[in-house]
């Protein structure tokens, strides 16, 4: 499979995962035979008798059915007059079919060969394991018709089982692995790596030129495995002996592949292809970017290059440009904080910074402020590297240093546009910062994000780059300083007991004392690392007069941070502390994100 590619500028405790009381348990109990025909009436009726839905819901979705042609039960899931999972236990009870949980039940890796990947997500059916001669499969949408074509192609007699559209689709791709055949590819690779060192014929570089080449269907492979993987970036790490692939998921680096060191400079090549770098250079640092299509989604990826001592070692940042803009509500501020949040960046002029290190969640704050203020009576524009996402409202501009567009030039033209709010994706000089600040000061609105460990060190950066004091004091309104943790997996959540050093740091840190601690076990929803999506944590630090009068007079962070504090600022490590006493989150994550903080 080649990808098509172009040129391109809340604390949850699992409410059970067996409620069903007919959820698939002990292997091999006994089923009704599945039958086509609704076992106990139809699904609007078992929805309305189980008071999951109303008449008047019934309705309004038979008559989007009736226009769109969906299914009756996605389009009671879409508007959200019920969950998922009560949509699939009606379905349970409707065709007589058991519920199978496919975050607990491990799918046999000798079935799946029996289910071809393409076959299984037209249908959206995953193979779970053999009873016997009898082939368990987990279906969305299950009809007889169905259960006899799977029969027909796989020579079995068939058993169906329920799961939700969610879970079956997270299973093919977590099964379906589209780096399981790389190891043939690598072998083929090396008998032609072989032939060339030999002198023999071989053609010239396929490994970076033909489609079909082995470099080119890895490389294609792991974008493919990153995408299902939820990866945010893709590190290629040369070494003495192999070339290690790793992927970063929740934050954490997971290893995904071992390759041969000499494939390592075909790797590198093919993806300064497809970004349009130069792959002769191989001593400087490069930057580039491309766009893929992915599992009929389209990426965006930005390439970064370095030369290390072993050789070129690469990372790509995956964009999924399908993604949706959280709102400004949904980035998990405290009520309070957002509130004071959303008064600030409605301000008239002045200038907000967004700071954290690289991966904290700046980019999507800023992005979730402008869908938030922006609207017809306003000209908002950007300048960005890159531009993640579109907004069809605004005005974005991409930087490009070939052009000479840089973020200083752009942000001088921008201030020629005529705009009332100006989004910089990143003050990371001093004459960017220094043009920013002059805006804020004539009377634009500027949201930036800036590279500083928290809201306090932000202040300081802004002075050490050489702005005056005074400048800072008056146009900067709030800082916001951010990290991102992960979420405790709601598949897998139980109780633990925290290590010593865990509670010490809990107990001097100010944690609220708490009977039980929770933690995830390990799944196949979280591969078993116990944690499954994150969340934001925020401290918001709003200039008052006296902080003004602080930083004018180049308070010391300590002293900015003890004011700021007294004033109703919660620092990062309480709001992360709060976030595990609410069982989102766990000591051990709080301590490896914001421990000195």
């Amino acid at each position: 499979m080649t990808l098509a590619f172009k040129k391109s500028e809340k604390g949850h405790r699992p409410a059970g995962a067996d409620a069903n009381p007919r959820a698939a348990g002990a292997a091999g109990a006994e089923v009704a035979p599945f039958d086509a025909t609704p076992q106990k009436g139809r699904l609007g009726d078992i929805l309305i008798a189980s008071e999951q839905i109303t008449p008047q819901q019934l309705e309004e979705a038979l008559r989007a059915q009736r226009s769109t042609g969906a299914k009756l039960g996605q389009i009671l899931v879409a508007s959200g007059a019920i969950e998922e999972r009560s949509l699939t236990e009606a379905l349970s009870t409707m065709f007589n079919l058991p519920v199978v949980n496919l975050h607990r039940e491990d799918v046999s890796p000798e079935v799946l060969p029996l289910i071809a990947e393409e076959f299984a997500r037209e249908h959206m059916v995953v193979p779970v394991k053999l009873i016997g001669d009898e082939l368990l499969v987990a279906s969305a949408e299950p009809t007889s018709e169905l259960r006899e074509e799977i029969s027909r192609r796989t020579g079995r007699t068939v058993r169906l089982q329920i799961a939700s559209l969610t879970d079956v689709r997270w299973a093919i791709d977590s099964n379906y692995r589209a780096i399981s055949g790389v190891d043939e590819l690598v072998q083929v690779f090396q008998v032609i790596d072989e032939a060339r060192r030999r002198g023999t014929d071989a053609p010239a570089a396929p490994e970076i030129v033909a489609d079909d080449a082995p470099i080119v269907q890895v490389v294609d492979r792991i974008l493919t495995q990153a995408m299902r993987d939820r990866a945010s970036d893709v590190h290629i790490e040369p070494s003495d002996q192999v070339v290690r692939v790793r992927f970063r998921i929740d934050g954490a680096l997971n290893q995904i592949l071992e390759l041969p060191a000499s494939m390592g400079p075909g790797l590198i090549s093919r993806i300064k292809i497809m970004a349009e770098m130069n792959i002769v250079e191989r001593r400087r640092p490069q930057d580039g970017q491309l766009t893929v299509t992915i599992d009929g989604k389209e990426v965006d990826v930005r390439v970064s290059t370095v030369a290390t001592i072993m050789g070129e070692k690469c990372v790509l940042r995956i964009l999924d440009k399908t993604r949706s803009v959280l709102r400004l509500a949904d980035l998990g501020m405290p009520d309070d904080t957002h509130a004071a949040y959303a008064k600030l960046v409605r301000a008239p002029f002045g200038m907000v910074l967004c700071a954290g290190p690289t991966g904290s969640g700046k980019t999507t704050t800023l992005y979730a402020t402008v869908s938030e203020i922006g609207n017809s009576r306003m000209n908002v524009m950007t300048i960005e590297d890159p531009v993640e996402y579109v907004f069809p409202s605004i005005n974005q501009i991409q930087t490009n240093d070939t052009a000479g567009l840089t973020f200083a030039t752009g942000l001088k033209s921008i201030l020629r546009q005529d705009p009332d709010v100006i989004l910089v994706g990143e003050v990371r000089d001093v004459e960017t910062t220094r043009v920013a600040v002059q805006s804020a000061l004539t009377g634009h609105f500027v949201i930036s994000s800036m590279h500083a460990t928290d809201s306090v060190s932000a202040l300081h950066r802004l002075l050490d780059m050489g702005i005056e004091s005074f400048l800072v004091a008056s146009s900067v309104l709030a800082v916001v300083g951010q990290r991102l943790l992960r979420r405790i997996c709601t598949s897998c959540i139980t109780t633990y007991t925290p290590t010593d050093e865990e509670m010490i740091f809990y107990e001097e840190s100010g944690g609220v004392a708490k009977d039980v601690y929770y933690h995830g076990a390990g799944c196949n929803f979280c591969s078993h690392t116990g944690y499954q999506d994150r969340i934001g944590i925020y401290e918001l630090l709003v200039m008052s007069p006296e902080i003004r009068r602080l930083v004018v007079g180049w308070a010391t962070q300590e002293e900015l941070r003890a004011l700021a504090v007294k004033q109703g600022m919660r620092t990062l490590r309480q709001e992360a502390l709060n976030l595990v006493a609410q069982d989102v989150t766990t000591i051990a994550e709080v301590i490896r994100s914001v421990y000195t903080l």
